[in-house]
């Protein structure tokens, strides 16, 4: 099992963590790292203006369903 919490509270979180030590209960801590506003805003504008380099992979969907599909009779194909 799995419980996950988050606070900016220090001495609650040392409460926490010292209860689990005295259980026997492993912890694992991570920081959450903070990005300032430039940092977010790069990041927006590079999902935004994202393109690829070569085509995709997956071929067109409705043509690929009409080729695999083609030799089935639908009810409501008549």
């Amino acid at each position: 099992m799995e419980i996950i919490l988050k606070t900016n509270n220090e001495h609650s979180i040392a409460k926490i963590i010292a209860l689990a030590k005295k259980l026997n209960i492993p912890v694992e801590q991570r920081k959450k790292t903070k990005l300032d506003d430039d940092e977010i805003e790069n990041l927006k504008q590079r999902i935004l203006s994202f393109k690829a380099n070569s085509p995709t992979s997956f071929p067109d969907a409705a043509e690929w369903e009409k080729t695999v599909r083609a030799e089935r009779e639908l009810p409501f194909s008549q």
